[in-house]
């Protein structure tokens, strides 16, 4: 099976929309997302400490997250285990990186309910109808 880099897994997010799996009371949910970034070599995303999504990965950090090509015919799977960073520098960089989102926490990275999260371990494999997976490297 070919090996391909985090950058892959990258792009592949930042030009989809993707979705992203917790369980909530023993049953599974699933919800899109749109935003990603690259901070310390790892894939960061962020959310609202007041949304039930925040709630499910606390309870249980084990996550797997979709992403389908515009194409149709490719698609992407990241699952692992997440851990939220709380930092100031990190929130900084996503206002930085999407500053639409100032339209939703107008105090930016001072907002106490924003919060951003990476996988600490994770696999992911990109797939192609009628092609061999490819496992991403992500370190």
């Amino acid at each position: 099976m070919e090996v391909v880099i985090m950058e892959t897994a990258y792009d592949f997010l930042k030009a989809n929309i993707f979705h992203i799996a917790t369980i909530d009371n023993g049953k599974p949910r699933v919800r899109p997302f749109g935003f990603v970034m690259k901070r310390n070599n790892k894939l960061y995303f962020c959310t609202n400490k007041n949304k039930e999504v925040y709630r499910n990965l606390i309870e249980n950090p084990v996550t797997e997250i979709s992403a389908v090509g515009k194409d149709r015919l490719t698609w992407l799977r990241l699952r692992g285990t997440i851990e939220f960073d709380e930092s100031k520098e990190a929130k900084e960089q996503v206002f930085n990186e999407s500053p639409q989102l100032l339209k939703i926490y107008p105090k930016g990275a001072d907002d106490e309910s924003f919060v951003t999260f990476y996988f600490k371990e994770a696999e992911a494999r990109l797939f192609s109808i009628g092609g061999k997976p490819k496992d991403i490297d992500l370190v």
